[in-house]
């Protein structure tokens, strides 16, 4: 009974860092190309207009074990943003006018190249106060991440992403579909 106990514990725990994870990352892809309207009328003319590739970008089979990668950018809005790891969205966590999160699996920093470790860490990129990228882990455990855009009408995008994480040798996929708000 204690056995099964610990079990359900750690699949309520991984249930719980993987909802997260989606929350994080459901949460940048609604942001994507975010245009603050009073900067936006301060600086009509001097401002590049950015594409919708350049706010939301996936690029598939460039992370650990084939998953996928996903960048965002928007602009700091007046009120209290956030990026994945908490830091408030301030115009000092910019570069170019434009915040920036990515999410990527990487190798688990506690695992060796010839440890047999099938999982890794699900990465969150973002800029520092001086406008660098720094990396920092959200989970571990995670075996496959999926981005994948599904077929939507208008400029707004319909984009699902799946988490492939391991109880033991047990898979669990979490997924979650998430629709764009800002895109240009």
């Amino acid at each position: 009974m204690l056995v099964k106990q610990v079990q359900l514990e750690q699949s309520q725990l991984m249930m719980a860092e993987a909802d997260r994870a989606l929350e994080l990352m459901g949460r940048a892809i609604r942001m994507a190309g975010y245009q603050n309207s009073q900067t936006s009328m301060l600086y009509r003319s001097a401002r590049k207009k950015h594409s919708a590739k350049e706010v939301l970008e996936i690029r598939k089979d460039s992370g650990l074990n084939r998953s996928d990668t996903l960048y965002v950018k928007q602009e700091v809005s007046d009120g209290t943003d956030f990026d994945c790891i908490g830091n408030v969205l301030t115009k000092e966590r910019t570069k170019n006018g434009l915040a920036h999160q990515g999410f990527s699996l990487e190798r688990s920093n506690n695992a060796s190249k010839g440890s047999g470790v099938r999982g890794g860490s699900l990465m969150c990129q973002s800029l520092d106060r001086q406008g660098r990228l720094q990396n920092s882990t959200l989970i571990q455990d995670v075996w496959d991440m999926k981005i994948e855009e599904l077929p939507a009408g208008g400029a707004q995008k319909l984009i699902k992403v799946t988490l492939q994480m391991l109880l033991g040798n047990t898979p669990r996929v979490f997924s979650r579909t998430f629709s764009t708000r800002n895109l240009p």
